[in-house]
């Protein structure tokens, strides 16, 4: 009988074309499973090839959709969302959606992977940047909320659930009162926690899959990164 060489490790990439990806690679680092947590820093597809998971990271995702498509890399990526899991961070969040509304002229290529209809954009520009702590059941240390950094963010506009996928899972709202005056939901007439209300959503999984509309990389608190892969990742290795 052929042995199987079970690894001892964790390789996650980040898709390194553009954006905080050095900062994702650092908060990585600082995580501690009992197995070893490897990074890749992901420009080709063979770079791609030897990741247990990926992180897209926050940047501009027509700039980071146009990278990959120069390097060969839109394939490759659409062919790793349907077996291994992916995690998408703001622009990152934007290039898994299943369609994208306010991109820019002539639209832009997304990979898909996760049911919702995302906006880019959709708190406003840079000046308008803002962070609002957000209280997340599933992180370790509930109590103790997480800072959500909001930067130029997309905002989910539609959910897509279908029998053809897994569900969608909401993991983080962003409550109306945190919203800053300057900025507002698109839609007023139904509560924050109202399960048709997808504007306030900031963060979902679906399936394997992970968007956070905001940066968890930006700030020193691990634990989105560890959640993704104690949720996410791990179970895929079993």
């Amino acid at each position: 009988m052929a042995h199987v060489q079970v690894s001892n490790n964790i390789t996650i990439g980040i898709l390194a074309l553009q954006g905080a990806f050095a900062e994702h690679q650092t908060t990585l680092q600082k995580l501690s499973f009992q197995k070893k947590i490897v990074v890749v820093l992901v420009r080709t597809a063979e770079d791609l090839s030897v990741c247990d998971a990926l992180i897209i990271p926050g940047g501009e995702s027509t700039t980071i959709a146009l990278l990959a498509k120069l390097a060969g890399l839109l394939e490759p990526l659409q062919t790793f969302l349907q077996n291994k899991s992916v995690w998408g961070t703001c622009a990152g969040a934007i290039l898994l959606a299943q369609a994208a509304e306010n991109t820019k002229k002539g639209g832009q290529d997304l990979l898909g992977g996760i049911s919702v209809t995302v906006a880019r954009n959709g708190w406003g520009s840079q000046v308008e940047s803002f962070e609002a702590p957000l209280s997340i059941e599933g992180l370790r240390d509930p109590t103790t909320p997480f800072m959500g950094v909001f930067i130029r963010a997309p905002v989910v506009l539609a959910l897509h659930p279908s029998t053809e996928n897994p569900p969608i899972e909401i993991i983080a709202r962003l409550p109306i009162n945190l919203v800053p005056k300057l900025q507002n939901l698109m839609v007023h007439d139904e509560g924050d926690s109202c399960p048709h209300n997808s504007q306030s959503i900031v963060a979902l999984r679906q399936g394997r899959h992970m968007l956070t509309t905001f940066h968890p990389e930006l700030t020193n608190d691990s634990r989105f990164h560890e959640y993704f892969v104690r949720t996410c990742v791990l179970p895929t290795l079993l």
